[in-house]
């Protein structure tokens, strides 16, 4: 299902179909090297990580996080961009990422404005906040093009990780 739609892209809720594209999307050197290995190796595994992230998370939330498809391409799946309430925030977490060959070409931009104006509008939140790496400075950039703004370091996971959380109040 369609939840809203840019110049550029459709942003669509994930199905257990999606699987394929997520498992490779999952595994590209950004991801891993940002985000983390998920170990989702096989197309089953896949279909959990759906199963047990996106489509419980539309569920329980009413949003989730989005694939991402690109119109001129005849709607290919390309990269992903959402909202996620994780426990160990206060608020909704806004995410993005694209495959390789679709990153630095203002989709992340794209696909994050429709998101905050769902998060505003639809989901009615007061604010969002983003994680990232320090050294993630394509992601910093963005989330600062996007209004958002550094507030402090957190550890969020297990891994004892710092990470810069930066937030926007709307």
């Amino acid at each position: 299902m369609n939840i809203a739609e840019t110049d550029r892209l459709l942003i669509s809720e994930f199905t257990l179909e999606d699987a394929p594209f997520f498992m490779e999307l999952v595994n590209t050197p950004n991801w891993l090297k940002y985000i983390g290995d998920r170990n989702v190796k096989t197309v089953e595994d896949a279909k959990n990580r759906i199963e047990t992230g996106h489509l419980k998370s539309y569920k329980t939330h009413r949003f989730g996080f989005y694939k991402l498809l690109l119109k001129d391409e005849g709607n290919k799946p390309i990269g992903t961009c959402g909202l996620i309430k994780r426990d160990t925030l206060e608020h909704v977490d806004i995410g993005f990422a694209m495959l390789p060959e679709y990153e630095r070409k203002g989709f992340g931009y794209e696909a994050s404005i429709a998101i905050m104006d769902l998060a505003k509008n639809k989901f009615k939140l007061k604010k969002i906040v983003a994680i990232t790496l320090e050294n993630n400075l394509n992601s910093i950039t963005l989330l600062k093009k996007l209004g958002l703004v550094y507030e402090k370091t957190v550890k969020p996971f297990d891994d004892d990780e710092e990470l810069l959380l930066f937030a926007k109040t709307f």
